[in-house]
């Protein structure tokens, strides 16, 4: 199936061709087509060190120092690679990162204020009114709103990240590894969160190891191997294919 298949009546909210990522003369990324219609969640599976965070940095423009890249990424029809990470931003790209990187000494209200700044600087009516969104997709921050960040679970800490992301209105989310260092029973509460964000209209770009939780709510998926796209396919699709059932699923050796 073709990727044109999978997204007809779907409008691209991000488009990248021919994308690469080097750090010095090494590749870490051979270049990479992907694409996100709107609504849609995508998901990009692969293992430990198959270049998937590099994949987000790349076009979110945030890679580390002596990190490159080429190719064309277009956010809602526009070239922006050549962009500041701050313009991407501005402009309604937001990437959750492994590292959730809260403001630990804040209190959960504040770290989820702090999501929304953008719009409050730009003079956006009615900013504020998000925070009762995030409350009621997330209770638990709402129970835990006047405690420290740095205090707060590992899953709670992923959900005040996204949280946070989500206050500053994005149309494009991209999410790395949310189910990292998590129990069981808080990935899958992560994931029907994910799900539940479709209504939202939010295009999702989900990286995932955890093949088995992404591929359940994505609608289209790839799979990363060392840096090389090596399979694509609408996610039910990805799901019984043999290559993943042996290499991800865990009912064969899983390949890193």
């Amino acid at each position: 199936m073709t990727r044109e298949t999978a997204t007809t009546g779907a409008s691209d909210i991000l488009l990248v061709e021919g994308l690469s990522a080097h750090y010095g003369k090494v590749a870490a990324l051979a270049p990479i087509a992907i694409r996100v219609g709107r609504g849609q969640i995508v998901t990009v599976i692969g293992g430990n060190g198959a270049g998937k965070s590099t994949l987000l940095n790349a076009i979110m423009g945030a890679l580390p120092m002596g990190g490159h890249s080429q190719g064309s990424v277009r956010y809602l029809g526009r070239a922006v690679q050549d962009w500041e990470i701050e313009r991407r931003v501005g402009q309604g790209m937001s990437l959750v990162p492994e590292r959730r990187e809260l403001f630990g000494s804040m209190s959960v209200e504040d770290n989820l204020l702090l999501g929304g700044f953008r719009l409050y600087r730009a003079g956006v009516a009615g900013w504020r009114d998000m925070l009762n969104e995030i409350y009621a997709l997330f209770p638990r921050l709402h129970e835990r709103r006047s405690q420290q960040a740095g205090t707060l679970s590992g899953g709670e800490r992923q959900m005040l990240a996204v949280g946070r992301a989500l206050m500053a209105q994005p149309q494009l989310l991209m999410l790395d590894e949310p189910s990292l260092g998590l129990a069981p029973r808080i990935v899958r509460e992560i994931f029907q969160i994910i799900a539940r964000l479709r209504s939202t209209g939010v295009a999702i770009l989900l990286v995932e190891q955890n093949a088995r939780a992404a591929l359940q709510v994505a609608d289209y998926g790839y799979v990363l191997e060392t840096g090389d796209l090596v399979l694509e396919g609408e996610a039910s699709m990805l799901a019984g294919h043999p290559r993943i059932v042996e290499s991800y699923l865990g009912l064969g050796k899983k390949k890193d």
